[in-house]
């Protein structure tokens, strides 16, 4: 197999890849499958693009470039181009992956997007049109019919996805749903989670706000338009809005619950197999704000009963609210987050937004659990080598990413749903068939939200 470290056209050998690649079919995320024939030789190199890298999605580049060529880069503030020029030497940089993806589609592979939440759906479709694999920071969209749309279309065109919750690849996760399946806990109703968010953590600050900050100087280079994509609103550049402070603002981001719900909910939503919510309920502990994120808002996620096993109901609490710990539950439960899967028979905790240290509660039964090799419960679910290697094999080898969007975009859409309850300051009933909410008129005008000219479907194919 050729080693390549400089973009050139496909060879016939590549063309061929994509062809057997292009033969996935998304399947849902209870049947697993190899979906396609692994590439002849182990060392096949992709030729990846990626927009958005200078904060979550520059991590994300670096991880799933490792063996990999990298050919383009794009982000519309060239300011954070000098450390990826110096360490991807060979690839050329954009300000528009419009432009990007016209000029170097022959060349790539598979295409990674860590940009602000409003335009993850503009890259990723005009991508996956084009038949390119692709990676998208969580949460996966902005909008509930931009979910069910990017699935739809991930399933026409055979295409590898993975959303990047981390989490979701994480040894904890698999030991999770492990212990749950078999019985360790019982039957669960109740499942509990929080974060610190939106009154404190990375790109939150907590102070509410209910208009736009005035003009600040546009770094110099920077193309505004570009940032503020599918956006008719037109504020002015301010770095409250980039380049880390974007998330508690609705037109932007999806507040708390959408920064860290795809994570802490997501173990839960998996190991339960919860699907789609019948209903959404808010408790507001700030008045509800038509362009920016309040503090303190619990959200109720409430789940029908799925093939005999009981309805569920998964809370949210954002800080500064704190949930109270259910009965027999004796660990610390620390304020920048955490996940409770409450059991008839005990419970699962884990700390922090990411399940990479879960044991069981009370105490007393996690350390019998600990102390039993008899009582240990089999490793049944395949392991990963984290989001990223996970996804960049499963485009080299035909194989289902492990967060592929049959999965991620109908966990997004549970999530979107709470941040609209939160946004619309009420709670909200949800049809996923028909993709319709009943009885919360502003929440349905916010299902789909249109583009301006430019960032739409028909644009973009």
């Amino acid at each position: 197999m050729e080693t390549m470290n400089h973009p050139h056209p496909l060879t016939s050998s590549r063309r061929t890849f994509l062809k057997q690649s292009a033969g996935v079919l998304a399947t849902p995320f209870v049947a697993p499958l190899i979906l396609a024939k692994p590439v002849n030789g182990a060392n096949e190199k992709l030729n990846l693009a990626w927009v958005g890298f200078g904060n979550q999605g520059g991590g994300d580049l670096v991880a799933c470039s490792n063996g990999h060529n990298v050919v383009a880069l794009c982000d519309c503030d060239p300011n954070t181009w000098a450390d990826k020029k110096k360490r991807f030497p060979q690839a050329k940089f954009y300000k528009d992956f419009r432009k990007m993806l016209e000029e170097m589609g022959d060349k790539i592979d598979a295409v990674g997007v860590g940009t602000p939440d409003h335009t993850h759906f503009a890259i990723a479709y005009m991508a996956m049109s084009m038949g390119k694999h692709v990676f998208v920071e969580k949460p996966l969209v902005h909008s509930l019919w931009e979910a069910r749309t990017l699935k739809e279309l991930a399933a026409e065109k055979k295409l590898i996805t993975q959303m990047g919750n981390q989490g979701h690849a994480f040894e904890g996760a698999r030991l999770i749903k492990e212990w749950y399946e078999a019985g360790l806990i019982g039957e669960v109703r109740e499942v509990i989670t929080w974060t610190d968010r939106p009154k404190a953590g990375w790109g939150f600050n907590g102070v509410v706000k209910t208009e736009f900050p005035p003009a600040e100087p546009l770094p110099q280079g920077m193309d505004w338009d570009l940032w503020l994509g599918p956006v008719e609103k037109k504020p002015p550049f301010s770095k409250a809005l980039h380049p880390t402070t974007w998330r508690p603002w609705w037109d932007f981001g999806c507040g708390g619950l959408g920064d860290i719900g795809c994570h802490t909910i997501d173990t839960a939503y998996w190991a339960l197999g919860l699907g789609a919510p019948e209903s959404i309920g808010v408790e507001m502990h700030g008045e509800a704000n038509p362009i920016h994120t309040p503090n303190g808002s619990v959200v109720s996620f409430n789940f029908p009963a799925r093939d005999g096993k009981p309805p569920v109901v998964v809370k949210w609490y954002e800080g500064p609210t704190m949930p109270k710990a259910p009965e027999g539950m004796d660990w610390d439960m620390p304020g920048h987050g955490g996940f409770l899967m409450v059991g008839d028979k005990g419970g699962i905790f884990h700390p922090g937004m990411r399940p990479d240290s879960p044991r069981l509660y009370p105490k007393q039964k996690w350390e019998d659990y600990r102390s039993s090799r008899e009582n240990q419960v089999a490793k049944t679910l395949p392991r990963t080598k984290g989001i990223h290697r996970d996804w960049t094999e499963a485009v080299v080898n035909g194989t289902m990413a492990c967060s592929d969007f049959s999965y991620s975009a109908p966990l997004t859409e549970a999530i979107l749903l709470g941040s609209l309850a939160i946004r619309t300051g009420k709670g909200l009933k949800w049809d996923a068939e028909a993709m319709g909410i009943s009885d919360n008129p502003e929440a349905a005008e916010l299902i789909k939200v249109e583009a301006r000219k430019g960032w739409r479907p028909e644009d973009l194919a």
